[in-house]
């Protein structure tokens, strides 16, 4: 079966399973616990009018006399309410869902974690909707700190910095002494989190471990029931979570998680840019007794699917050659095949599943495909999954970091 995962095939799915779930949201048992599920993709059409995300509100992102876009604005609202209420809430940004809650709350975020069954020293993200905010969580923000800012907020930035006592519940921090504030670029996210009138400690919002929600529909198939509600704001952008970094006083820019802003885009503006060592060691993820990661996504395994994954790497003649072998002996042994490869070279390999991850040249759409792929991978009952490796420039740090991350580092060199 040869399955190319695009965005025009992403959309259809999303369309697809999101009727399917909003249809049997109305016969959902009442004996437990109903999440909520509102639908606000009409605020979308709006985004292009909208110049300056950081002014956005909950009421000037859209005109009015649009029924649907009335219903939008009041689904938002109750979306909000819950969050200020201490209620979980998944919402787009523009990298995955994110699971939001209360940061200043313990009991709202012990729900989050929770929800997601998230190992308890992982650090969670903060997400603001005005600059303002970050002086309320923080006790310093420095020069570089700054200047980051000024050039990537709103947007797939998080900055670690010293956190103000007793400004976030001690669960958001994980014990540390600094905490993780990011500003997403997103038309729903930055007026839902306005409206909430609170900070929102927000992981990706999935089961932990599963691959990150792209769509609304990846996050009713890991979460419904277990929070309080889910709003759709359609496809994400990105595709993978914010770049992570740590900012020194001598301007050195540490980057503590890849991601959707770039090492090269970072040195445009730092003095220097380093990749904190945890990242750079095989294997040093899922060791249960190492000390809490100063940035989510640095300890354990992540955005697995359940088959058992491996990654491969080298020249493209010799990655092609290993895949072709390991499959045919996969396939042998009575397992379910699937490939994660490049469009140049989908076509040569033959799976029960093959996913194109787009052009190995264009790595900004790997990155939006992947965890797509990845649960495609789940829904086709894929038991051998071999991913081809990509280059580690750019967006390709990010798509590598998540690939390695889901096959528990099991990386195979060849050639």
């Amino acid at each position: 079966m040869m399955i190319y995962m695009n965005r025009e095939h992403e959309s259809m799915q999303h369309h697809s399973l999101e009727d399917k779930l909003v249809n049997e949201a109305a016969g959902t048992a009442q004996g437990g616990h109903n999440t909520a599920f509102w639908d606000v993709r009409a605020l979308l059409q709006e985004q292009s009018e909208v110049e300056d995300m950081q002014e956005i509100s909950l009421y000037s992102s859209v005109k009015k006399g649009s029924a649907a876009r009335e219903a939008a604005l009041a689904d938002l609202q109750a979306a909000a309410a819950c969050l200020g209420q201490g209620e979980t809430v998944a919402f787009p940004t523009e990298t995955v869902y994110g699971l939001g809650a209360d940061a200043r709350s313990t009991e709202a975020v012990e729900a989050v974690f929770a929800a997601k069954g998230r190992p308890s020293d992982n650090p969670l993200i903060v997400h603001i909707a005005h600059r303002d905010q970050l002086q309320e969580l923080v006790t310093e923000v420095n020069e570089t700190a700054e200047a980051l800012i000024t050039a990537f907020w709103p947007g797939p930035l998080t900055l670690v910095l010293p956190v103000r006592p007793g400004a976030v519940s001690p669960r958001v921090t994980a014990g540390l002494d600094t905490v993780a504030v990011r500003m997403p670029d997103h038309p729903v996210a930055l007026p839902l989190i306005a409206a909430a009138a609170c900070p929102v400690a927000a992981p990706s919002a999935n089961r932990s471990g599963r691959p990150s929600p792209t769509l609304a529909a990846h996050v009713r198939e890991d979460l419904d029931g277990r929070i309080g509600g889910i709003v759709d704001g359609g496809p994400t952008g990105v595709g993978v979570e914010s770049t992570v970094v740590q900012a020194g006083d001598d301007g050195t820019v540490t980057i503590l998680r890849p991601g959707g802003i770039t090492a090269e885009q970072l040195s445009a503006v730092a003095a220097r840019v380093v990749t904190d060592p945890a990242l750079l060691a095989e294997g040093s993820g899922g060791d249960s007794t190492s000390p809490a990661p100063r940035s989510p996504g640095m300890k354990y395994t992540h955005y697995a699917p359940a088959g058992a994954l491996c990654v491969v790497e080298g020249p493209p003649e010799a990655v092609a050659a290993w895949t072709r072998a390991a499959l045919a002996e996969a396939a042998q042994r009575g397992e379910r095949t699937a490939v994660l490869a490049f469009a140049e070279h989908a076509e040569q390999y033959r799976a029960d599943a093959v996913f194109s991850l787009g052009d190995a040249s264009e790595l900004q759409e790997a990155a939006r495909r992947l965890y797509a792929a990845l649960r495609s991978c789940d829904e086709q009952g894929a038991t051998y999954i071999v991913a081809e490796a990509c280059s580690r420039e750019g967006m390709g740090a990010a798509v590598m970091n998540r690939l390695l991350k889901a096959a528990g580092n099991q990386l195979i060199q060849v050639g």
